[in-house]
């Protein structure tokens, strides 16, 4: 049987996977088509494509989810193919039918097949039969919330809220009490109504001390099903996974192959083909014991750490299995070498509850070098915004064992800088080098566990002493350039105070010699805490725009600092911080606004639980506002009356006032005591105070002053 040509393939998809995808095909010598939406008009995999098409506004339903769009841009490309990549219309099996339909190939399994594994209920029921096991739970259409309560009991708590549709974690939710089991489930329901238009839901007992492994399958249209070994995804937030690798710890080489097998056999239940991925829950204490989760019909986001264990080119194996190819691989020619950890770097701030961040990269530096594979959408001068997934990039290293990967993964998050946009590198690397970690302790609560202990890093001296010698007015470091002020060899230093949130530094640097890209001189650093100063000499050597080497007592090291509106940045292997100049910290927030509820950060409003003009309680749910897979409750700062700025449905931005609780008045009994009128006239103050031009609402802020 001869190949089905395909030398067009449009990507119905953005970001990270579409510049992946795009990787594979300039390398097999195929037209690669992108899409985009007004919001991605200078996003990177629109740049990297051959051709780009614009198919509608920022808003993915008329956009990366209208099916008609995508089809027609196919056709109007003379596009062979589509590749769906991941998340959007990956596993939607109107957009394979829509495809046969126009005569276009599909890169991914049968729509029959996506059909099934995406009704989690009928996935169990398919994948039982194959004698795959599954975890003991309650599964069939329909069930209301008064059969998955009543059923609870017989499962055993805790229990696992799951939605029938979608994935992501959207909508599950575990509860351990069943006094919360009504309200999870209505919340649940609403959740996954919104996520996927279906609110279907089923209960499955809570697996104790659970990982989560996974196995990449890969099957051919001739009935050919083979697997390339397991992933570790333990480490995850609310179900989202952060860090993975391959292949797991936990696993001996006979559990190893009978997970293996039991993935295949879910595969065949379906009559699948192409890359998929079989997920499976396993007991930390017991690993020989493992239970069918379900089944993602399409490109995983961690699929390169197995591409690096298994050598195998998934994208590749996906458009020759499209093309109606036998796979070139045997079970047997599957040989897993060494280990690889992933990453992966988001928009989003842990120090804040990991709020979804945005901005501008204002500047960009992605690691390289033995073992090293970054799969990325960053570019200088992104605007990065709320519109979708806050996923940036991946950073994935490979070693000969998992303690090397480790630690070159570490190695590589150290000098991946994305200055303007607050991102979870650090935290990453906090969680890597966690000894539960290393030791391979994991399981799917740790991250959730952690994060309660996760502090901002302090910074360290040589961030600080960075802005002392970067502030003289550039707006990159550039301090040879634009040298007023510095005083070389003289006696009074240059002094620069600096706020980093509530705490501020005074830098003091004596310049002894500024010559060419280099400087040489003395800095001193002093907190305000009374802690003994810091002092040392520094060379300080230009290599790039935004990017130094800074020896301090003879320890060089690079960094990167850049100024984005007042606030400086600084990243270098100890961390990233931002910096303001500063003349005092403030410590009080200003009361008129105790009642405003602002909103954390960019996104949509999806739900009012508070009425306009109604009394609430402190601590009631007023509004609920959704961005990037993240649900964030604003509740009553204190017993009053609400006054809606916002209702369910509109896009709001980060420090927007969307609801007012104004304060119940107190009713004071009259007193008995009448008071005469003051006879003592108290003069108009002599002393004038300015208005502030510091405005503080509930939170910290800092004034500029450089000396």
């Amino acid at each position: 049987m001869s190949a089905t040509a395909i030398r067009t393939v449009l990507i119905a998809n953005r970001g990270e996977i579409a510049c992946r995808v795009i990787t594979t095909l300039r390398r097999m010598g195929i037209r690669s088509v992108a899409v985009y939406s007004d919001a991605d008009v200078n996003a990177r995999h629109v740049a990297e494509a051959d051709v780009a098409v614009r198919i509608g506004p920022a808003e993915a339903a008329q956009s990366y989810l209208d099916i008609g769009r995508i089809v027609g841009a196919a056709r109007a490309t003379g596009a062979d193919a589509v590749h769906p990549g991941y998340g959007f219309l990956s596993e939607n099996r109107g957009l394979a039918a829509a495809l046969e339909v126009a005569g276009i190939i599909f890169i991914g399994p049968p729509a029959a097949a996506i059909a099934t594994m995406g009704d989690k209920i009928a996935a169990r029921a398919a994948v039982a039969e194959r004698n795959v096991p599954v975890v003991p739970g309650i599964s069939r259409p329909g069930l209301t919330d008064d059969d998955l309560i009543a059923a609870a009991p017989g499962i055993g708590f805790p229990v696992l809220i799951k939605p029938s549709a979608g994935g992501g974690g959207k909508g599950m939710h575990c509860v351990e009490d069943p006094v919360d089991l009504p309200a999870a489930l209505r919340r649940a329901r609403r959740e996954a109504g919104t996520a996927f238009g279906d609110d279907s839901l089923f209960l499955e007992h809570f697996v104790d001390t659970p990982r989560h492994i996974e196995v990449q399958v890969l099957a051919d249209n001739h009935g050919t099903v083979i697997h390339l070994g397991e992933r570790e995804c333990s480490l995850q937030r609310r179900h989202q996974k952060v860090i993975e690798e391959a292949p797991s710890a936990l696993l001996d080489e006979a559990t190893r192959a009978r997970i293996g097998r039991a993935a295949c056999d879910a595969a065949r239940s379906v009559g699948y083909s192409g890359a998929g991925t079989v997920e499976f829950i396993v007991a930390g204490k017991r690993p020989d014991d493992f239970f069918f989760m379900e089944m993602n019909t399409r490109l995983q986001v961690e699929h390169p750490v197995t591409e690096l264990v298994a050598g195998v080119d998934l994208v590749e194996q996906q458009i020759r299995v499209a093309r109606g190819e036998t796979l070139s691989l045997t079970q047997d020619d599957v040989v897993v070498r060494g280990h690889a950890v992933e990453a992966r770097v988001y928009a989003e701030d842990p120090a804040s509850g990991f709020l979804p961040t945005g901005g501008t990269i204002a500047l960009l530096q992605e690691p390289e070098g033995p073992g090293l594979r970054v799969d990325s959408s960053m570019l200088p001068g992104l605007v990065v915004g709320s519109d979708y997934d806050p996923m940036l990039a991946k950073v994935i290293a490979h070693g000969a064992d998992r303690e090397q990967a480790l630690e070159r993964l570490d190695a590589a998050l150290a000098h991946t800088r994305v200055l303007g946009v607050v991102t979870n590198i650090d935290f990453c690397r906090h969680v890597l080098n966690r000894p539960e970690i290393i030791d391979a302790r994991l399981d799917t609560g740790l991250l959730d566990r952690l994060v309660v202990d996760y502090v901002r890093p302090q910074p360290v001296p040589e961030a600080l002493v960075l802005v002392g010698l970067c502030r003289t007015g550039a707006r990159e470091c550039d301090v040879w350039r634009n040298a007023v002020g510095w005083r070389v060899g003289g006696p009074a230093p240059v002094i620069t105070r600096i706020a980093d949130g509530a705490d501020a530094y005074t830098v003091s640097i004596v310049v002894e010699e500024a010559t060419g890209t280099s400087l040489h001189g003395v800095a001193t650093l002093t907190h305000d805490d009374g802690r003994d100063p810091w002092t040392a000499g520094i060379v300080y050597h230009e290599v790039a725009q935004g990017v130094s080497r800074l020896i301090v007592n003879g320890v060089s090291q690079s960094w990167s600092a850049v100024d984005i509106d007042g606030t400086w940045w600084v990243s270098g292997v100890p961390g990233t911080w931002r910096f303001t100049l500063a003349r005092s910290v403030l410590a009080d927030a200003d009361p008129t606004h105790a009642g405003e509820l602002v909103s954390p950060m960019p996104g949509t409003v999806v739900a009012v639980p508070a009425a306009d003009g109604a009394p609430v309680a402190a601590g009631a749910p007023v509004i609920v506002v959704e961005a990037m897979k993240m649900e964030h409750t604003l509740t009553a700062p204190v017993d009053g009356v609400v006054t809606l700025s916002a209702r369910a449905g509109d896009k709001v931005g980060a420090g927007q006032i969307l609801a007012t609780v104004t304060p119940s008045p107190v009713e004071s009994p009259p007193s008995s005591v009448e008071v005469p009128p003051s006879s003592v006239e108290v003069p108009p103050s002599s002393v004038e105070v300015p208005p502030s031009s510091v405005e503080v609402r509930g939170a910290q802020a800092t004034s500029l002053e450089t000396s």
